[in-house]
């Protein structure tokens, strides 16, 4: 199968998930992502690189599961940029690419003499595409963001919450996810104009920014009706407002910590769902502006009733009826008991070089004429100078051992 990036080369310099993610999507689909690193600091570009998770007896720096997560099917060299000799083969290397990727703070990449202003000397029609938490422009441009740090400042954080308690915060580093994916969008169209134009550019992605456009209404209804975010007239973080629903929310069932989803839209779903529950305070709440008006007393009820149910069995009453229902899943339900994701081939299974067979995420779409593959873990440091350096830039095997033994691999 004709992979659609295929011809593509990005000399990447990304890292953890903002980056790294981005330039997984590339590799997935064709592209030859040559991932760069460190290897004075042995690799610890990357703070994913030896960190946990671990396979059960396989801890360092070659089997960290993040890292081989986000850097499936990439090669992997190491460049002490320190040397002159290194800058030298990224040079070449850069001659040689079509985009240049990074995601460190503002500016590094000019420190070390690789700006966007001699990318171009180099190579007048490159791409380099950026991601750091503000931007190159600006009075934040120069702060260090991580993750957290990027969901409380866009105002996510603030958003994730229950009426009188604390912002709850997403977790996760969810704008590390998003990040990722509008910055492999921002490569994608700056190589779609090159390929029609001959025109290289510096795309300039400021994570931070990226996820104040997730608060979309919130941000209006401020900027048009004064309207907060949080306070007696701002909506339950677990309930509808736009279009307003009731019972709108998450409920507990039967077991330690579990929970099920579920959504009335209309007055038939609410119909519905009164004839399954069969109990005489349904009648009190037969008006959806009563409902609406009385919510918290609602799902009081509503979890009493819920409790007494398997939230996978009431799951698939509640879907029957057609109501909107779903059991709250944990990742180990997910990924080995629901055959959605399987059938998908959401988890494929890869050959990394020091771990063995492992399985990762996959990607949440498919091409029936070039669809996305993965074969092969994540590099292991420097697993691939031989290779590039030989292949690519015409070095002998024994040049880049002598370049090895010089410290400028």
């Amino acid at each position: 199968m004709q992979q659609a990036l295929a011809g593509i080369r990005i000399c990447d310099f990304t890292g953890q998930l903002a980056g790294a993610g981005a330039t997984k999507w590339l590799a997935a689909f064709g592209a030859e992502v040559i991932r760069i690193e460190d290897p004075v600091r042995e690799g610890r570009w990357d703070i994913l690189r030896g960190g946990e998770p671990f396979k059960p007896g396989q801890r360092g720096l070659e089997y960290g599961g993040g890292f081989n997560n986000h850097n499936t099917d990439k090669l992997g060299i190491t460049l002490n940029l320190r040397t002159d000799k290194a800058k030298q083969i990224l040079t070449e290397l850069i001659k040689i690419s079509d985009a240049v990727t990074e995601n460190f703070a503002a500016g590094v990449l000019d420190k070390w003499g690789f700006g966007y202003e001699q990318l171009k000397a180099i190579k007048p029609d490159i791409v380099y595409v950026s991601n750091c938490g503000f931007g190159h422009v600006g009075p934040y441009h120069q702060y260090k963001t991580w993750g957290p740090i990027v969901q409380a400042v866009s105002g996510l954080t603030f958003s994730s919450s229950l009426p009188d308690q604390e912002p709850a915060g997403w977790g996760y580093s969810y704008m590390d996810h998003t990040g990722g994916y509008y910055m492999a969008m921002a490569i994608m169209l700056a190589l779609l104009h090159r390929q029609r134009s001959g025109e290289g550019q510096w795309v300039d992605l400021a994570c931070t920014e990226a996820a104040v456009t997730l608060n979309g209404p919130a941000l209006l209804d401020w900027s048009v009706n004064q309207n907060p975010m949080r306070g007696e007239t701002a909506p339950h973080s677990n309930r509808s407002q736009y279009a307003p629903m009731a019972p709108h929310g998450i409920y507990p069932c039967a077991g330690e910590d579990e929970w099920i989803a579920i959504s009335c839209r209309d007055q038939q779903d609410w119909q519905h769902l009164a004839a399954i529950i069969a109990a005489d305070w349904t009648a009190t709440f037969d008006a959806q502006q009563h409902r609406l008006a009385r919510q918290d007393k609602l799902d009081t009820y509503m979890s009493r009733w819920t409790l007494e149910h398997n939230k996978f069995e009431l799951q698939e009453r509640l879907q029957a009826l057609p109501i909107p229902a779903a059991a709250v899943q944990k990742p180990a339900e997910r990924i080995e008991q629901d055959p959605t994701t399987g059938n998908f081939g959401l988890w494929p299974t890869i050959q990394h070089s020091a771990m063995g067979e492992v399985q990762v995420d996959g990607m949440p779409v498919h091409f029936s004429e070039t669809d996305w593959q993965m074969h092969h873990g994540a590099p292991c440091l420097g697993e691939h100078n031989e290779h590039v350096l030989t292949t690519l830039l015409g070095l002998s095997a024994q040049e880049v051992q002598a370049l090895a033994e010089e410290g400028v691999l």
